[in-house]
């Protein structure tokens, strides 16, 4: 039996410093944030027969006690970070891996110590030698000196259930994941396929390293999860964070209540 979690971190804006600020819009005007975007960070929790798959790991913040925010999810929702089996790293922006190693009284850990990191190997490469504010260098070569990493070679299967594509478009090592289970197919398009509403609007997003090619990844995907019906699970969407698409009038749209 599968059983999936949301593990949300809430929602930030982020400037051309690549800063990722706390907003609340309660208690926050977005007046007040110029030049900014705002988004949600919501990684993935999934348990299927096998495994206890961890998608993207979030920014690596920690709440008042010190606590890694995604910690304390996984914890709220009846696991233990040392459950996790498997962490499936669509790419290496901080705002996805800052949460695979943390540090404590000067000592860096894995969050997640029983697991196996998957990253594809040229993401790997290209972060550790693109020092832009997108990558943080220190954790990366931490867990590149780690027993835990497999670095992963373009397409294929993990296990016989978990394929892994490589797209490129949002960066240009970017992956995704599909994993099949008894009984639904859930799929993982990190930021390729963020949000739901790029693809009714066929956005091209100008934070994307190939916009055009990003566009249209997101528009092939969703018209996939149709014929397939897929569970796509949205990292940056705080409406729709698992979304199942239909076509109406030749158009592909939200597929609402399923």
């Amino acid at each position: 039996m599968t059983k999936l979690v949301v593990l949300t971190e809430g929602q930030y804006s982020v400037d051309q410093s690549k800063k990722f600020i706390p907003f609340d819009p309660i208690l926050h005007d977005p007046k007040d944030r110029p030049a900014s975007i705002f988004v949600h960070v919501q990684p993935f929790l999934l348990q299927t027969e096998h495994d206890l798959l961890l998608f993207d790991t979030g920014l690596g913040y920690a709440n008042f006690s010190g606590e890694l925010v995604i910690h304390e999810a996984i914890k709220n929702a009846g696991f233990d970070p040392s459950d996790v089996t498997k962490v499936l790293m669509s790419h290496l922006h901080f705002d996805h891996a800052g949460g695979m190693v943390y540090e404590k009284q000067g000592s860096t850990y894995l969050s997640f110590p029983n697991a196996t990191y998957f990253i594809q190997q040229e993401e790997l490469n290209f972060a550790l030698t693109h020092t832009t504010q997108s990558y943080r260098l220190a954790p990366l070569e931490f867990l590149r000196r780690s027993d835990a990493l497999v670095l992963l070679d373009g397409n294929g299967t993990i296990d016989g259930y978990i394929d892994y594509e490589i797209t490129g478009g949002h960066c240009p090592f970017h992956q995704v994941f599909k994993v099949h289970t008894a009984n639904e197919i859930y799929f993982f398009g990190g930021d390729v396929l963020p949000e739901a509403m790029q693809v009714v609007r066929r956005l091209i997003a100008k934070y994307d390293f190939d916009g055009r090619k990003a566009m249209e990844l997101r528009n092939q995907f969703a018209a996939q999860a149709v014929q397939e019906n897929w569970n796509c699970l949205m990292y940056h969407d705080r409406q729709n964070a698992v979304t199942k698409f239909e076509i109406i009038a030749d158009a592909i749209t939200i597929k609402k209540p399923f």
